[in-house]
């Protein structure tokens, strides 16, 4: 009887290692998961930042375009989107 004892104990203590192990690793996976939701934010952050500078250029090369060329009612426009456009990204940007 004594070896049936000692191998129900050896499984008790396994099974509770177990229990223990699967615990931690459902921890890790918790900060994984937290780790990847920040990863996500921040490659958004910087996509906004891109599309913001990208557009920033767009102005620069527009209002260069314009005191090379003189007054341009076309170039004026664009350049105002632009402005209204990086505003929305912008605001979109502080929401998040």
């Amino acid at each position: 009887m004594s070896e049936v004892e000692d191998l129900l104990e050896r499984i008790e203590r396994r099974a509770e290692a177990l229990v223990r192990e699967n615990a931690r690793l459902r921890g890790k996976i918790g900060d994984l998961d937290r780790k990847g939701e920040e990863m996500q934010k921040a490659i958004k952050d910087k996509d906004i930042l891109i599309n913001n500078l990208t557009e920033q250029n767009k102005i620069l090369k527009l209002g260069n375009a314009l005191t090379q060329k003189g007054d341009s009612t076309e170039i004026k426009l664009k350049i105002n989107q632009l402005i209204r456009d990086i505003d929305k990204s912008l605001s979109l940007m502080t929401k998040l």
